[in-house]
């Protein structure tokens, strides 16, 4: 009778225990990482990157990754280097196409400066806004 055999079974019990509870935890990294595959990233479109400062109508048009029109997604535009009134937001149609009335302002001495364009997905959808959007470009007419 081997003796080294009894004195092996606790040790061999807690490396593989050890390899278990490893292996099962990067599945469950992978499995928690699913859920953000099935996410489209939204991109958005201006008809002009570039506009003049005072009154400008901007047409954006919301896209995802295949480049096809998204329906109900919000449209921000913000102050970046140049300036408007708070924030102006329109949401897009079925078409994709959101227009937005802004008066950008640049400061004295700046002949020309960005407005910022973020996107909120529509509700109960698997879109996302995590990628840095075009910027319009404000110049000093």
């Amino acid at each position: 009778m081997d003796d080294r055999a009894i004195e092996g079974l606790p040790i061999r019990l807690v490396i593989a225990i050890v390899v278990g509870v490893a292996s099962l935890s990067i599945m469950m990294s992978m499995l928690s990482g699913v859920g953000t595959l099935g996410t489209t990233e939204l991109d958005v479109q201006p008809d002009d990157e570039v506009i003049n400062a005072g009154y400008n109508s901007v047409d954006l048009t919301v896209i995802d990754e295949q480049g096809d029109a998204v329906e109900g997604a919000t449209v921000i535009v913000s102050s970046g280097t140049a300036s408007i009134d708070g924030i102006e937001n329109e949401k897009s149609d079925a078409n994709g196409e959101a227009t937005v009335s802004i008066s950008p302002e640049l400061r004295d001495n700046q002949d020309k400066g960005t407005l910022e364009i973020e996107i909120n997905p529509p509700a109960g959808t698997e879109y996302e806004d995590q990628r840095e959007n075009t910027e319009l470009l404000v110049i000093d007419d």
